[in-house]
């Protein structure tokens, strides 16, 4: 055999490794529908935070949207994971993509007749925000129905991510043009027509039935058992708690870009597509990396790493006013971001035992986006006092000091974990 036959065969060996989550049809049909869907929530998150900030010009109300929209998902996400170890997920993940679409449908009708306000705007992230509460603790805990293998599990949640940060990368790009030639309303309907995909996508599914916590006990006994289980279990506590403080401090600086857009870089809805989509660069070169790792083993690590890499990310773009180097930043930002993210979803989903899987990623979702109204609404109304740029150096850097205090544990948090994978290796 030539060199150059052996140097493909293993380019190829080491695609099918990258990709290996993929042989599995319903996940390919998870990640057909999903792939176009997330286009139109990307489209619709940069509309929903231009139409905003175009009819209040304000940044408190920018953060009080993203406080309102997001404050259902602290009060319900805990339910939502005792419901997913419970009932059957594959029918609830189409009837919350259908609540989710309906919203957007709503939403553009307003926008296109122009009859939409502020009120109407605030009610309907509300209800969003239910939905959501719901849909990623289910969404989660549901992966892992849609592979055979268990070890695929990280992959398959790399692949997820590589994803969501695809379309992060093309939605806000076609958002901001959009929005420069027609106005938000185009971005509501062309996400609520996208969300036909995934719900079709999930209808061809094929899932093999899986016996689900059916013993007998109240919601809130289940609730309470599964929040004792996330507080005793170190890695997991240590995992939620930084997550948490990074989504606190750090995930609302979504809520300010277009105030760096406007007033800092001196640009429009075009350069607030500019700067997600370089985020989504960065966090799509994330989830490449992630989908290289062969073991889930030392991940715990890159936790703390990536923490440090988002911190630090924020406090140099908050610095920034040239339009190159924000760009840079963001992508920098964006890559730390999402392998912080994923990570801690990797991590979480493996060394969680079957049972309470649901209920340690509702714990999951809680700090991911469940810290966010509180960070939106802190960040709006620090924004107003001393500015958006002061107040991204200071999320930022409190993002590194969290990173640091969580590395001085390693040690014994990766030999815990560590014990955790070996264990649910064997029930498998």
């Amino acid at each position: 055999m030539k060199p150059t036959t052996i140097e493909t065969t293993a380019q190829l060996n080491g695609l099918k490794m990258v990709f290996r989550a993929l042989q599995y049809r319903n996940y390919r049909l998870y990640f057909g529908g999903q792939g176009i869907s997330l286009i139109g929530t990307w489209m619709q998150q940069i509309a929903m935070s231009w139409l905003v900030y175009r009819l209040t010009n304000s940044a408190f109300l920018l953060g009080m949207v993203g406080f309102l929209g997001n404050l259902p998902i602290l009060l319900f996400a805990p339910f939502a994971g005792v419901l997913a170890d419970r009932w059957n997920r594959h029918r609830m993940i189409i009837v919350v993509q259908t609540l989710a679409m309906i919203q957007a449908f709503a939403l553009a009708i307003l926008v296109l007749t122009d009859m939409v306000t502020v009120g109407h705007v605030i009610f309907l992230s509300i209800f969003l925000g239910a939905v959501t509460a719901f849909d990623l603790p289910i969404r989660q805990s549901f992966l892992i129905d849609l592979i055979e293998k268990p070890e695929d599990l990280s992959n398959a949640i790399a692949i997820n991510s590589s994803m969501v940060n695809g379309a992060r990368l093309i939605g806000p790009s076609i958002a901001g043009i959009i929005i420069a030639v027609t106005g938000e309303g185009i971005c509501f309907l062309v996400n609520g027509i996208s969300y036909i995909a995934v719900i079709a996508a999930l209808v061809a599914m094929r899932i093999p039935h899986k016996p689900l916590d059916r013993q007998d006990g109240s919601m809130f006994r289940k609730l309470k058992e599964g929040f004792s289980y996330v507080v005793s279990d170190v890695p997991i506590r240590s995992i939620l708690l930084l997550l948490s403080l990074i989504s606190l401090v750090g995930m609302p600086y979504t809520i300010l870009m277009p105030i760096f857009a406007k007033n800092i870089l001196h640009g429009g809805p075009h350069t607030l597509g500019f700067l997600m989509s370089a985020t989504g660069v960065g966090a799509l070169t994330g989830a490449v990396y992630l989908a290289t790792r062969k073991s889930v083993k030392g991940l715990i690590g890159v936790v703390a790493l990536a923490a440090g890499i988002f911190g630090s990310g924020l406090v140099m773009f908050s610095l920034s006013h040239v339009i190159w180097l924000s760009l840079a930043l963001m992508l920098i930002t964006g890559f730390g971001m999402m392998v912080h993210m994923a990570s801690c979803n990797t991590v979480l989903q493996t060394i969680a035992v079957q049972d309470k899987r649901g209920r340690v990623m509702s714990f999951f979702t809680i700090a991911f986006r469940g810290m966010i109204p509180f960070g939106s609404l802190m960040a709006g109304s620090l924004a107003s006092s001393i500015g958006a740029p002061y107040t991204l150096t200071l999320g930022g850097a409190v993002c590194v000091i969290g990173a640091l205090l969580f590395a001085r544990r390693l040690p014994v948090l990766q030999k815990l974990a560590n014990s955790a994978i070996d264990r649910n290796a064997a029930v498998h």
